[in-house]
């Protein structure tokens, strides 16, 4: 049917109240929109289905990772243009606070005024029952919210899709969280190096010293606090294609008798006390019911004196007449269950659990950077990422990292150091009086 573009054109601006800022490409190879804009790509009708059957962010991304749906042109823009029409509209009501996209478009498509459009787009999309959900989705979540094994079925989901394909999209470092970017950082290895060395340095690290990583990926925070400050560490993962990982580089380095890594949940550790311990993008996957435990168990693992390094992401605060609502995208494909706090909340539950914070170090432009050069990486090394993984997963690590490059660069979403202490009741900290100690690399 010929000029499909313009009716799907006529249906969004119905249902938004306004014009896509993006063009609209369809599958009969007709176009409409601003010239200069991204096009979003409906290469045929099933991407439409998808979004009629689950209206907003699920049915964009299921047409997305399916290959339903794509866009020429600039990745970046047109995430960033459709950010205020899809998934951060303003609801025309007193207070107006933002809502998802799906509760938009389902609210409209009940609307008297655009049941006619609804029934023109139900036509075009032609006939069928909803598509099914890409095999990239998470499935079968088995137990309560944040038990042992429901946290090792997350986890699995995200680490466990091959360390070959990780290796390509992150780079030498192997390290999954926000790298630092100071003056001396020319590549993302250096950057990454650094961020590394910041928290050897936050946490005082000396030979001989005790620390625990929670979360340690593939082996990164622990091989270079072993290496370059001779501490004994043992680092926890629910991933096991991580941990094998990170047990062939500590072989390599010869350091099996200071480096353990052991697949084991933070709640199962018993064999504390350490003198520090670092947690390097681990909190998100705790959820929010568990915080305050996980906190307290930290807490328990460390000496008095010891410290804490926790490097988190954290979300804006809640406005009086909002509530959180969990991103459909990420939970589905990315982090299933997995939690975002803002700032505050997390650093009052640490110090409810008797720590002292002494300092939060936000990085956020720091992470935007970070993600960029992961985009480029996967996109330079496309053809092997689908291969070592498939071409649904590849297009899932695309879209979240693009997404997500730009919600830390429009202060959506943020990422902090928070540097705490198991202050005895000497109150001697053991912390220096400036920050120098730690900002200069010695």
């Amino acid at each position: 049917m010929a000029h499909a573009a313009g009716r799907l054109a006529a249906l969004a601006e119905t249902v938004l109240g306004s014009p896509l800022p993006v063009r609209i490409r369809a599958w009969d190879g007709s176009e409409v929109g601003p010239a200069q804009a991204p096009a979003l790509v409906l290469r045929n009708p099933r991407a439409l289905r998808r979004l009629l059957w689950r209206p907003g962010e699920l049915g964009l991304a299921r047409a997305w990772v399916a290959g339903d749906l794509e866009v020429d042109g600039d990745l970046y823009e047109a995430l960033d243009l459709l950010s205020g029409t899809v998934w951060q509209r303003d609801e025309p009501t007193a207070g107006a606070r933002k809502r998802s996209g799906a509760f938009t478009v389902a609210a409209a498509l009940f609307d008297a005024s655009v049941r006619r459009t609804a029934r023109e787009a139900l036509a075009l999309a032609g006939p069928g029952l909803p598509p099914s959900a890409p095999p990239e989705e998470a499935r079968g979540r088995i137990g309560a919210r944040h038990s042992l094994r429901r946290d090792r079925q997350a986890i699995s989901h995200h680490y466990d899709v091959g360390n070959d394909f990780y290796e390509r999209v992150l780079g030498p470092s192997m390290v999954y969280s926000c790298a630092y970017w100071d003056e001396g950082a020319e590549t993302l290895e250096d950057a990454q190096q650094a961020k590394l060395d910041l928290i050897c340095r936050k946490l005082s690290l000396r030979e001989g010293q005790r620390l625990l990583d929670v979360g340690c990926g593939w082996g990164s925070m622990v091989l270079h606090a072993a290496k370059r400050y001779g501490v004994r560490a043992v680092g926890v993962t629910l991933s096991v294609e991580q941990a094998a990982f990170a047990r062939k580089r500590i072989a390599e380095e010869g350091l099996t008798d200071r480096v353990e890594i052991r697949v084991q949940d933070y709640r199962e550790i018993t064999d504390g006390p350490f003198d520090a311990i670092s947690s390097i993008g681990m909190a998100e996957h705790v959820g929010t019911t568990q915080y305050r435990a996980y906190a307290k168990m930290l807490y328990g693992l460390l000496r008095p004196g010891g410290r804490l390094l926790n490097h988190q992401i954290a979300r804006r605060p809640l406005q009086r007449e909002e509530s959180y609502e969990v991103d459909e995208f990420i939970d589905r494909y990315v982090f299933p269950d997995g939690e975002l706090a803002p700032v505050g909340s997390t650093v009052a539950l640490i110090e409810e659990a008797g720590f002292e914070v002494r300092d939060v170090e936000a990085l956020r432009e720091h992470y935007a950077r970070t993600l960029r050069r992961w985009v480029a990486n996967l996109e330079e090394h496309w053809d092997e990422c689908v291969r070592l993984t498939s071409p649904g997963r590849a297009r899932v690590w695309r879209l979240y990292m693009a997404a997500s490059a730009l919600s830390f660069e429009r202060n959506r979403i943020g990422v902090n150091q928070i540097l705490a202490v198991r202050t005895p009741a000497s109150g001697e900290s053991g912390m220096p009086p400036t920050r120098g100690a730690w900002l200069t690399p010695s």
